[in-house]
C-alpha cells in the first residue's frame, strides 16, 4: 500500500441463520373421512414446522434425548407422538413449552374441501401438500425476517428440511417454489414467500429417524392436530396443543393466522365446541407479566 493511503473497512453484515423441521399429521385423502368406518380417512390435515436458530439447532438431539429419557421402557430414540400414551405426549410437550423455538402449523378441515367449486384440483396427488407448504413458508420467511430485522437489522436466511414421506415429490414441489419465486403465477397471492429469506435450492428432505429436529417438529404438528381431529369417539385433544401455544409464532401479538392458521379461516370454518375453545384459547393467548 502506498505511503498515506486510506485504507477502508467494510464490515460485512452476516445473515442471521434458521432452520425449519417440517412434518405432517393426518392424511391428504377424501375417499373417506372421519366418522365413516375403521378405514376412515382424518377430517383435518396439517402441515407444522419447528423453525430455531443455527445456535440452537446443535442441541436438539440432547433435547429429544431428554424426552425420551422420560420414557426407560422405550428401546429406541426415535421420537414419535402417536407411539406415546396419553401422560407421556403431555410430558414431550411440557419440557418443549419452554424452549427458545417455534412453531407453525397450517391446518386443513378436509371436509369443506367436499363442496369446493375446486375441489378435483385439490384431489389430484400433492396438491393440497404443496398448497399448504405455500402458506406455511409464507409465514416462516416472515417470522425469521421479523427477528432478524428486530434484533440486529441483519438480513435472514431460512434453511428447510422437510421429513420424507411415501408419495410426495419434492423435486416437483422445489419447481413450484420456484415458479412461485419466479413471479408466474396468473393470481398473485396475498401474501408472499420472502424470497431474499428462503432459496428454493436450501430445501432439503431427510428421513424421521435420521434428524432430532423433525422428531420434535412431528411433536407439534401432532399436537396441534389432535386439538382439531376427532377420535374414534368424535372426542378433540386440546391439552398438548394448548401447552405449546406459548411457542407458536406471533405477529403483532397475535398466534392465530400466524403460528396457527386454519384452512378455511377461523369464522368460516365449522368447529365442535371442543375445536372452537381450543382455537379461542390461541386467538386469545398472552404471556403472563
Amino acid at each position: 500500500m502506498e505511503s498515506g493511503a486510506h485504507s477502508v473497512c467494510r464490515v460485512v453484515q452476516l445473515p442471521q441463520r434458521f432452520v425449519a423441521y417440517v412434518d405432517e399429521a393426518g392424511d391428504e385423502g377424501f375417499g373417506k373421512l372421519a366418522g365413516k368406518g375403521p378405514t376412515a380417512q382424518s377430517a383435518w390435515f396439517a402441515i407444522g414446522a419447528l423453525v430455531v436458530s443455527s445456535e440452537v439447532d446443535g442441541q436438539l438431539p440432547q433435547w429429544r434425548n431428554d424426552i425420551m429419557d422420560q420414557f426407560p421402557k422405550k428401546r429406541s430414540r426415535d421420537l414419535h407422538f402417536r407411539d406415546l400414551k396419553h401422560e407421556q405426549r403431555v410430558q414431550a410437550c411440557l419440557m418443549l413449552a419452554d424452549k427458545p423455538v417455534g412453531g407453525c402449523v397450517i391446518a386443513s378441515n378436509k371436509i369443506t374441501l367436499l363442496s369446493h367449486p375446486k375441489k378435483e384440483i385439490f384431489k389430484q396427488k400433492q396438491h393440497l401438500y404443496n398448497y399448504m407448504t405455500r402458506f406455511l413458508l409464507e409465514r416462516l420467511t416472515a417470522a425469521c425476517r421479523s427477528k432478524a430485522k428486530m434484533e440486529s437489522d441483519d438480513a435472514a436466511h431460512l434453511t428447510v428440511v422437510f421429513s420424507r414421506r411415501r408419495g410426495t415429490d419434492y423435486h416437483v414441489m422445489r419447481e413450484y417454489l420456484e415458479f412461485m419465486r419466479d413471479g408466474r403465477e396468473l393470481m398473485k397471492p396475498v401474501r408472499s414467500i420472502d424470497w431474499s429469506v428462503l432459496e428454493p435450492s436450501d430445501v432439503a428432505v431427510e428421513n424421521h429417524s435420521n434428524r432430532a429436529g423433525l422428531q420434535i417438529a412431528d411433536v407439534f404438528t401432532s399436537a396441534v392436530w389432535n386439538a382439531l381431529e376427532p377420535n374414534t369417539y368424535g372426542f378433540c385433544e386440546p391439552r398438548y396443543g394448548q401447552v405449546l401455544t406459548p411457542r407458536l409464532l406471533k405477529q403483532m401479538g397475535q398466534r392465530l393466522n400466524c403460528g396457527l392458521t386454519l384452512i378455511p379461516p377461523f369464522g368460516k370454518t365449522p368447529l365442535n365446541d371442543e375445536q372452537e375453545t381450543f382455537v379461542e384459547y390461541v386467538r386469545r393467548y398472552q404471556e403472563k407479566k
